[in-house]
């Protein structure tokens, strides 16, 4: 169980290290596009859909590595004050009910949702836009699939902690 939860985690941290870059170059092109904007008096329809790609795919593709470190929203009304047997417990729960559930039908509804996006060669309805807005679809169906692993993983670790020896 150790080693799958280490792959799993690895993965995540694998990604959301790769993911971060897409931050650094968000930033850039959110200048470039600040300085084009108030500089020049125009602005390029694909640079802002560019910054629009690019904050979805962070998003996204770093919804694992959040959850990893326990970085996502939760609501910690009483969660801070429970034994850490009682939140393997609510984390056990909420994953195989909550989390799994929800991943599932988010990645199958938006398998179909891109697929059908690439096979009629969606692009932006912006003129000027950006061609292959599927490309921000599929990422959709990858992010939820890389949350679903991270959740696995946290199954896991909330099994662990409920079977071991005090």
């Amino acid at each position: 169980m150790q080693k799958v939860i280490h792959i799993l985690d690895l993965i995540s941290a694998k990604i959301g290290q790769a993911a971060s870059w897409f931050a650094a170059l968000m930033a850039v092109v959110i200048a470039l596009d600040v300085v084009i904007r108030y500089v020049f008096r125009f602005t390029y329809m694909w640079m802002v859909e560019v910054e629009i790609y690019l904050f979805g795919i962070l998003f996204l593709l770093a919804s694992g590595y959040t959850f990893q470190h326990d970085k996502h929203v939760r609501v910690d009304v009483f969660y801070n004050k429970w034994s850490p047997k009682r939140k393997a417990w609510t984390d056990l729960l909420g994953g195989l009910f909550l989390l799994i559930p929800w991943c599932y039908v988010v990645i199958v509804s938006s398998w179909y949702y891109a697929v059908s996006s690439f096979l009629i060669g969606e692009g932006s309805p912006q003129p000027g836009g950006l061609p292959g807005i599927y490309v921000l679809k599929f990422c959709i169906t990858l992010g939820f699939s890389l949350l679903l692993l991270q959740g696995v993983s946290q199954i896991l670790k909330s099994l662990h902690i409920i079977i071991k020896k005090d």
